[in-house]
């Protein structure tokens, strides 16, 4: 169907067929297209769709229009389709809507293609070959991107556009200055400019291209006017580039003479060694190993070894945590760069994480490079000033790379950074270094799946790795992609011929064992951790040692990610100290960003901080449990008010709420994090620390009900009944056995939901608990009418209403009136259910129980519909869905929007009910659930078969 279809976004929003244009509607029609083409092949959501179009000034109606925008762009790519007949292009799915054509039917994806093509061969040194690429694509633009359309999607995808657009230009524009066509391309550099005067990368190509024409005067003119126009607009300063740009322009003549042979270091008349010192090449070898990294090496080339041959930058820094390969990457790169500096390369381990060995210091440092230099021992100062004045006098009008491993931070090697222009330093930390002026900084990650086993091959053995894919990526997962931990892995695989990977992937599975097995001669994953955390216990600042009992605290707890809140808890201080401690770990590369205000520790970090033992963790832990308990009992409160809460209060100061908008939102982005923090609990022995699991997993039980995470929900409290026997909690343990029947009752398991209610019901009466006996005859009676075993739910839903009304439970009441509605409608008698169904509907309204008003009109609808009156019906359906969308039901937002189409589809409005079912497929079908699963494919077969009687 989307053959000889091209969609132009490269100017005026557009699409043809062959040779034919097609019609595309409306301008916010067309921006639909535009972010479906944006994300060809790829679900594009409903909420995204709507965000992009309109962003916060969204109406009431904009998924409605959505709806409508799809069917339009439907209508116009597949003329031919049949009502009943699926779109094959534009087709909607529960992850949204997915354009189905190639990136290459898309000219912004075509161009950017092709640009990253051209980048590639201009790499590769195919600079014609990249010129002809960068043609063609920069002539796909027919004025401004995503013309005449206007949104937050159209506005920032028309930045990016324009700044790939402005990329390829400079990209073409390198080409032409290293085929020597610096001439041809002064004019089109100098109008680029003009257009783009903060960009300071086309200055320096233009200055590039006016100095190779033997033009410096302008090519200095250039950079006066950039240097004025930043400090003027931005308050800015020329950054690194364009400084290395003035300066190349101010030196050429120096520059132009740099291919003459270099004097030595330590040849005459340069005061520093006797005549025919040798210049010092101190680098250690590559790794035969060493695979990957190619951005990497890439962009710190591009720094020590510019391809224009200009000076390199005076200081990249490599930093990452412990194992990651650091070192490794930074002796591979020196090697590859060291023609460029024929003047010598140092090298020096700084010693800043080894352990029992104290980390050298700048005067170690310095004397041992001036050695290396040729100044004799007798004659290095021992003065640090001294010592660093004589290193920047020995590397003027030299080029040295210099290479400083494992620098403790900072201050370690602070003397040695200004060097001369020529000469660059290397350094590698497992601090974050932050030095700001003429320095580079790479953050250096763990290695991909595709790199980690090419390691492993090179290590044990392309065969064996290749035999059992499946388990090399196991193998990788579990190392990480460290490459400390793969060089063990494939090491021990090396030495043991007769173990297959699984072999070893079996022994690493035990997380108890694993640290264990990731070591070999001397090389350890533990030890190399234990050197990171030994520093911070030892070091000098403040923060140091709260950072190090910070990482043996968050050992103790099992949870993905933490906040400064739980740190607080934990170490018992005030949030800024807290924050402190836990960005003083990300700066040891030992805890990563997990996003804002939220900070995670990988597996292997974890294992080892788990095997720390430091003072007072039992009652840390507590205090953080205490924290989650006392904070999800709060969200639970605050989001919906009018039910009851089932988790008892603890001593904790939590995490602060006022709106349920905000408690809902907090309970999603936690409820990972509460969820593993109950389920530790609850495995505790510590009858303590197990209590608190229980309260966790019952504060968790309304939002669980409300986001209908029946799993979730399942296991929780599945452990806690277990842990309530345990502890004879009998009050708990009936919770417990209400909560397991709703996750049955929900997947149609009905007796044995019955059964566990049963218990719940005699536990109640033993401890004469007649609110909670109230609650399970409620719970009864809605568990048969799950079921559809509606004569058996009435008795309950009356034995409900008569205890609700005899101990003045008002929620009880409204409860036990919906059920007999539910029941009435479900016999056949929907005049019968409104009664009951609207008593309930004034005390919800009356109270402002917004849960319990949404399902009731719900009901009130579906009564209305089976009375044959559909207008009716939709004035209490809109209302609930309302209702419903507000406080996220979901299971009642499907049944709502299952009644809305019928109703619509009723009245002949065969649109809206089309919608109604696409967003009621949108939120999740019928969860799982199969009474509402039927449900809706029964509606929807019945609204399909509406439209192709219609057509």
């Amino acid at each position: 169907m989307s053959d000889g279809i091209f969609i132009h976004l490269l100017g005026a929003v557009t699409a043809t067929r062959g040779s034919q244009s097609i019609d595309l509607g409306p301008a916010r029609q067309r921006a639909v297209l535009a972010i479906l083409a944006s994300s060809a092949a790829r679900p594009v959501p409903l909420d995204r769709l709507v965000a992009d179009i309109w962003g916060e000034d969204a109406p009431r109606n904009a998924e409605q229009s959505v709806y409508t925008y799809i069917a339009g762009l439907r209508r116009a790519f597949e003329p031919d389709r049949g009502y009943r007949e699926p779109s094959r292009m534009l087709a909607g799915s529960p992850a949204g809507y997915v354009l189905s054509l190639p990136p290459a039917q898309v000219d912004a994806s075509l161009f950017a293609e092709q640009v990253g093509e051209a980048l590639r061969a201009r790499r590769d040194g195919d600079d014609l070959r990249a010129l002809h690429l960068l043609d063609q694509a920069i002539a796909m633009w027919h004025g401004t991107a995503l013309s005449g359309l206007s949104g937050p999607f159209a506005e920032a995808e028309r930045a990016r556009l324009d700044d790939l657009r402005l990329a390829a230009q400079e990209q073409r524009a390198v080409s032409l200055l290293r085929l020597g066509q610096h001439h041809e391309i002064v004019d089109e550099l100098r109008d680029l400019t003009r257009r783009h005067p903060l960009r300071e990368r086309l200055r320096e190509l233009l200055m590039t291209a006016l100095l190779r024409a033997d033009r410096r005067a302008e090519a200095l003119e250039v950079y006066e006017q950039g240097r004025a126009r930043l400090a003027e607009e931005l308050g800015l300063s020329p950054g690194e580039g364009l400084r290395r740009c003035h300066e190349m322009v101010l030196r050429a003549d120096a520059i132009a003479s740099s291919a003459a042979p270099r004097t030595l270091v330590g040849t005459p008349g340069s005061g520093s060694a006797p005549p025919g010192a040798q210049a010092p090449h101190q680098l250690p070898r590559s790794l035969a190993e060493f695979v990957g990294r190619v951005p990497e090496i890439v962009r710190l080339k591009e720094r020590l070894a510019p391809k224009d041959d200009s000076p390199p930058l005076p200081l990249s820094i490599v930093s990452g945590p412990p194992g990651v390969g650091k070192s490794a990457l930074a002796a591979h790169v020196a090697n590859l760069v060291g023609e460029r500096f024929p003047d010598g390369q140092l090298y020096v381990n700084c010693r800043g994480a080894t352990p029992d060995l104290p980390a050298l210091t700048a005067l170690d440092v310095l004397g041992r490079f001036l050695r290396g230099l040729g100044v004799p021992s007798h004659a290095v100062p021992a003065d640090l000033d001294e010592a660093a004045a004589m290193w920047r006098s020995r590397l003027h009008d030299r080029q040295v790379l210099v290479l400083l491993d494992d620098a403790a931070d900072l201050v370690q090697i602070r003397p040695l950074l200004a060097v001369p222009v020529g000469s660059a330093l290397l350094v590698t930390s497992r601090e974050s270094m932050t030095w700001g002026e003429d320095a580079y900084q790479l953050e250096l990650g763990r290695l991909s799946e595709a790199e980690a086993a090419a390691m492993l091959a090179k290590l044990a053995g392309v065969g064996r790795v290749a035999a059992d894919a499946e388990e090399t990526a196991r193998l990788v997962r579990l190392c990480e992609g460290l490459p400390l931990a793969l060089r063990i892995a494939g090491a021990r695989l090396a030495g043991r011929p007769d173990w297959s990977v699984s072999a070893l992937t079996a022994r690493l599975s035990d997380e108890r064992q694993r640290l264990h097995e990731l070591a070999v001669g001397d090389l350890a994953v533990r030890s190399s951790l234990a050197a990171s955390h030994a520093a911070l216990e030892r070091g000098t600042r403040p923060v140091d040692r709260p950072a190090a009992r910070a990482l043996a605290l968050l050992g103790r707890l099992h949870v993905p990610e933490v906040t400064a809140e739980v740190a607080c808890a934990l170490l018992v201080v005030p949030k800024p100290e807290a924050e402190s401690a836990l960005e003083r770990l990300v700066d040891a590369h030992l805890v990563e960003r997990a996003g804002r205000e939220r900070y995670q520790l990988h597996d292997l970090v974890r294992l080892f901080a788990g095997e720390l033992r430091p003072a007072g963790a039992r009652e840390a832990l507590i205090r953080v449990l205490s924290y989650y308990a006392a904070s999800t009992r709060l969200a639970s409160q605050v989001s919906d008010p009018h039910r009851t809460q089932q988790a008892w209060p603890v001593e904790a100061t939590p995490h602060a709420l006022a709106t349920p908008e905000e408690a809902r939102t907090w309970l999603y982005e936690e409820e990972g994090v509460l969820f593993a923090a109950a389920v530790q609990a609850l495995n505790s022995a510590d009858d303590a620390i197990a209590r608190l699991g229980i309260n966790l997993a019952f504060g968790l039980f309304r939002h669980q009900e409300r986001a209908y995470h029946t799993s979730e929900a399942y296991q929780l409290n599945t452990l806690a009944l277990r842990v309530s026997e345990r502890l004879g909690d009998e009050a708990s343990a009936a919770l417990a056995h209400g909560h397991i029947a709703w996750t049955l009752r929900l997947t149609a398991r009905i007796d044995e939901a019955v059964a566990h209610l049963q218990a719940e019901l005699t536990i109640a009466r033993r401890l004469g608990d007649t609110f909670r006996e109230m609650c399970t005859l409620g719970n009864l009676a809605s568990a048969f009418d799950s079921g559809q075993r509606y004569e058996e739910a009435l008795p309950w839903a009356e034995c409900q209403l008569t205890l609700a009304r005899r101990i003045g439970a008002g929620v009880g009441a409204r409860y036990a009136l919906m059920i007999k509605g539910y029941a009435f409608s479900g016999m056949g008698d929907p005049e019968k259910a409104l009664e009951p169904l609207h008593e309930a509907l004034a005390d919800a309204t009356n109270t402002g129980d917004a849960s319990h008003e949404a399902q009731i009109r719900t009901a009130l609808g579906e009564a209305h519909l089976d009375m044959d009156d559909p207008r009716q019906a939709l004035s209490h359906l809109l209302t609930g869905h309302d209702l419903i969308m507000e406080n996220g039901y979901r299971i009642g937002l499907v049944r709502c929007l299952i009644a809305m189409s019928r109703a619509y589809r009723t009245l002949g409005e065969l649109d809206r009910a089309l919608a109604c079912v696409t967003e009621a497929i949108a939120a999740g079908g019928g969860l799982g659930h199969p009474r509402w699963e039927q449900r809706l494919r029964e509606e929807q077969s019945a609204v399909d078969e509406a439209r192709g009687d219609s057509d």
